[in-house]
């Protein structure tokens, strides 16, 4: 294998965006593999992903038979990463939201951390094209979490993220209960509570302009459950563990 960076890209209809998605991944320096985990499209985003990989060595594509939510995904795309060499794993969204051109940036604080979270808030707001009813939720959900687990980080919710493949290793993958955007606060704490390395570097988050977000009441409700359940599961205590 002659790439250690893997992005892993969840999609469901994101065909308008993939082709850009990929072209911006292939235009990084080093070395770096992109999968898309594609959960069966309704708009050919499966097949595009294909045409993309025949192309290009550095595009993977696995195949899941229907929607099962984003931390579904993002497992499978985990396990398929472990089952291979890759060092640094990391978790991007589909839609240009996030930029790839920041990924040298989390490769950079990954040297000294078991995962790197990208923050929207760190040091200032930066978020741009978001209604601000949007932009109030996030920042709202931000302080719950920070509240109920004692988890320090300004953007616990975010979805850009890289992974130590040893961090990833020390999480079993299907002990994950939540599956929205919850997932993201999930996966965080799993890492915090075994005091491991957390960094985290400010990016610039750019709303979709093609498709639609994926946020509805049952994700929301599903994170306020699931900030309580962390909390329980590191017995009451809003404090990480010693390193392991």
């Amino acid at each position: 294998m002659s790439g250690e960076t893997l992005l892993i890209v969840p999609t469901y209809n994101e065909r308008e965006n993939l082709l850009a998605v990929v072209n911006r991944v292939l235009e990084l320096p080093g070395s770096n593999h992109l999968l898309v985990v594609d959960d069966n499209s309704p708009d050919g985003t499966g097949a595009l992903a294909d045409q993309m990989a025949s192309r290009h060595e550095e595009v993977k594509v696995l195949h899941r038979d229907g929607k099962e939510g984003l931390g579904r995904a993002y497992c499978a795309g985990f396990a398929w990463a472990l089952e291979r060499d890759y060092q640094f794993i990391f978790e991007m969204d589909g839609d240009l939201s996030h930029n790839p051109g920041d990924v040298p940036l989390f490769l950079e604080a990954a040297l000294d951390a078991d995962l790197v979270l990208g923050s929207r808030y760190r040091d200032g707001i930066r978020v741009i094209n978001w209604p601000l009813k949007r932009l109030m939720l996030s920042l709202c959900a931000a302080k719950y979490v920070q509240l109920i687990t004692g988890m320090p980080f300004s953007d616990p919710t975010g979805g850009f993220k890289c992974f130590r493949r040893a961090a990833l290793q020390s999480i079993d993958l299907n002990s994950v209960d939540s599956n929205g955007y919850s997932f993201q606060i999930e996966m965080t704490h799993k890492v915090w509570r075994q005091g491991l390395r957390i960094a985290e570097v400010p990016i610039v988050f750019t709303d979709r302009f093609h498709g639609t977000s994926k946020m509805s009441p049952k994700i929301v409700r599903e994170a306020l459950r699931i900030t309580w359940k962390l909390l329980f599961q590191n017995k009451m205590s809003r404090s990480p563990g010693r390193r392991a």
